[in-house]
């Protein structure tokens, strides 16, 4: 089984960083994406500012060179249902991503202070991330969830994720997994990948070692490794690279170029050779 169409997209969270410095500057996310060799761009809406705007983010992305692989909507969903601020901002983006179809709607929720009440509030997320993925999928639009480490995600630890995957709507909603978050959290980001690889439909590198977040490929996380188990079991997702190491809030254009050629050197072979390999008649291998 192969990967004949895995390719790589940057998360906009380098240049989040430095607070407000760089909303709305879709078009520098753009060329750096471009310079930097990547495909796509994930956006979270935050970032976006004006481009919101679904006519004004087309006139950005069309002809850029760089798809929309993606939007990482963030929500807090803590409540049973979604507030109506929460509903009317997933129905927003439901609707911007209908007009890029080819792109995921990733669902992150916010972490919060702790992890108090702990059970009661991965059932409100789930119910609440469910019913999004639902509005989404009858849409049109394909929805994915992520889970991440601070000390108060309610998804972060090995039995959160059993709670989360067990909870979670495969009829409607997949998984990214983000294999720095995993690390973070404790578990062995391949492992995590492998078990529940049937419903990984789009993946986030992220680089991290025991004293914190690394730049891309700086860190512990064997990021070689995992995108040559996904190429060998036909994953055709999106692999988006995202460096939230303290170099980010320096330079956000140039950890993302590093990014870009970290992907060039290193990555992009693994699933280019692989290919190549496939493409040979059998007298050439």
């Amino acid at each position: 089984m192969t990967a004949p169409s895995a390719r790589f997209s940057c998360q906009t969270y380098a240049w989040e960083m430095s607070g407000d410095r760089y909303i709305g500057q879709l078009h520098r996310f753009l060329d750096i994406a471009n310079e930097a060799g990547f495909a796509g761009l994930e956006p979270e809406p935050v970032m976006l500012g004006d481009y919101r705007n679904i006519s004004a983010a087309h006139a950005a992305i069309d002809g850029s060179g760089v798809a929309l692989s993606s939007v990482a909507f963030v929500s807090g969903w803590r409540g049973r249902v979604e507030s109506e601020q929460e509903r009317a901002e997933a129905d927003h983006y439901i609707r911007f991503l209908q007009s890029f179809p080819e792109s995921r709607m990733v669902l992150v929720q916010a972490p919060g202070a702790d992890r108090e009440d702990l059970r009661e509030r991965q059932q409100n997320a789930l119910g609440c991330i469910n019913a999004v993925a639902r509005r989404a999928a009858d849409a049109g639009v394909t929805a994915t969830f992520h889970p991440n480490s601070p000390a108060g995600s309610v998804f972060r630890e090995r039995g959160d994720y059993d709670i989360l995957l067990t909870g979670l709507d495969d009829r409607v909603v997949n998984y990214t997994p983000d294999v720095g978050h995993i690390a973070r959290g404790g578990m062995d980001p391949l492992d995590i990948v492998r078990t529940d690889r049937e419903r990984v439909d789009h993946i986030h590198l992220k680089d991290f070692a025991a004293d914190g977040w690394k730049r891309t490929g700086e860190g512990a996380v064997d990021f070689a490794g995992i995108v040559r188990y996904l190429h060998g079991t036909g994953f055709d997702g999106w692999i988006v690279v995202e460096d939230e190491s303290p170099s980010a809030v320096a330079d956000p254009d140039e950890v993302t170029l590093a990014s870009g050629r970290y992907v060039r050197s290193t990555l992009a072979p693994i699933v280019a050779g692989a290919r190549a390999n496939e493409d040979k008649e059998p007298n050439e291998a």
